[in-house]
C-alpha cells in the first residue's frame, strides 16, 4: 500500500511538472512568435524625474535581438545586439562599439528598471528554468520558476501568474540569489495581433524603491514578418545606428 501510495504521489507530481513545463512554454512561445518586431516608449522614474525613450526592437528566438534608440535627440543612435549570450552597445557619439560583460547582466539599462538581461532577452524561462505549479484559480495559474544547474542566469527565482486564456503573464516576481524580491513586472491591456496574446503596457517597479518605476508601452506589435537577417550581424550596430 505504501509503495502505491508513494508511486501515485511520484506519477501526480510528474504530470503537474509536466503542464507546468507546457504552460510555461506556450507562454514563451505567444510572447516570442517566430520573431518579433517592436516599437515602444518607455518612461522612467526615479528620484522624482522622469525622462521618455522610444526604440525600435527586433528579435528571433532567445539568441538574436537588435535594438535602437529613436529618441530622445541626444540617445538617438544609440544600438545594441545580442547573439548567442554576448551582448554590443555601439555609441555614436564616441564612433565606438563596445561589449557588455555577462557580470553586467543584471545592471539597469539606460538608467531604467529594465536589466540588460531582459533586453536582448538573453535567458529563456523554457530553456533555463525548472516550472513547478504553486496554485490554480481558474484560468489563473501561479508558476515557480527555479534555475537549472547550469544555467547562465541572474535571478534566483521568478514567480510569474499565467492567464491560461491568453496565455499572458499578469505579473513576474524576481528574486536575488539569497530569496530577497528585488523587483516585479505588471503586464495590463492585453492585446491580440494575429494568432498572438501580448500585453501592450508593462510597469517594472523596484520592490525596494517604491518611488522608482519604469512604464513601457507597445506602440507598434508585428509578429513573424521577414525580418533582415542583416540586424542580427555585429555591423548592424553602426549600419542601422544612422
Amino acid at each position: 500500500m505504501i509503495k502505491l501510495i508513494i508511486t501515485v504521489f511520484i506519477f501526480s507530481q510528474l504530470l503537474f511538472s509536466n503542464e507546468a513545463y507546457e504552460i510555461v512554454k506556450k507562454l514563451d512561445e505567444n510572447m516570442r512568435g517566430e520573431n518579433i518586431s517592436m516599437k515602444l516608449s518607455m518612461r522612467v522614474v526615479s528620484l522624482g524625474h522622469e525622462r521618455t525613450m522610444k526604440m525600435q526592437t527586433y528579435s528571433q528566438g532567445t539568441k538574436k535581438s537588435f535594438t535602437k534608440i529613436l529618441y530622445p535627440p541626444k540617445d538617438k543612435g544609440i544600438t545594441f545586439l545580442s547573439l548567442d549570450n554576448q551582448m554590443w552597445q555601439y555609441v555614436p557619439k564616441i564612433e565606438r562599439v563596445i561589449k557588455i560583460p555577462p557580470s553586467m547582466m543584471l545592471q539597469n539599462w539606460m538608467g531604467s528598471d529594465i536589466t540588460n538581461d531582459d533586453m536582448v532577452k538573453q535567458s529563456s524561462i523554457v530553456e533555463d528554468y525548472e516550472p513547478r505549479i504553486l496554485k490554480k484559480d481558474e484560468h489563473i495559474v501561479t508558476i515557480e520558476l527555479i534555475p537549472k544547474e547550469d544555467a547562465a542566469v541572474v535571478w534566483g527565482k521568478i514567480i510569474i501568474n499565467i492567464d491560461t486564456s491568453t496565455y499572458t503573464s499578469s505579473k513576474d516576481i524576481f528574486y536575488d540569489e539569497d530569496g530577497e524580491e528585488v523587483r516585479y513586472f505588471i503586464y495590463e491591456k492585453v492585446k491580440k495581433f494575429g494568432k498572438y496574446y501580448i500585453p501592450t503596457y508593462w510597469r517594472v517597479q523596484s520592490s525596494e524603491k517604491k518611488n522608482n518605476f519604469t512604464e513601457i508601452v507597445l506602440e507598434e506589435v508585428e509578429y513573424d514578418t521577414d525580418i533582415s537577417e542583416q540586424y542580427f550581424k555585429k555591423s548592424a550596430l553602426k549600419r542601422f545606428s544612422r
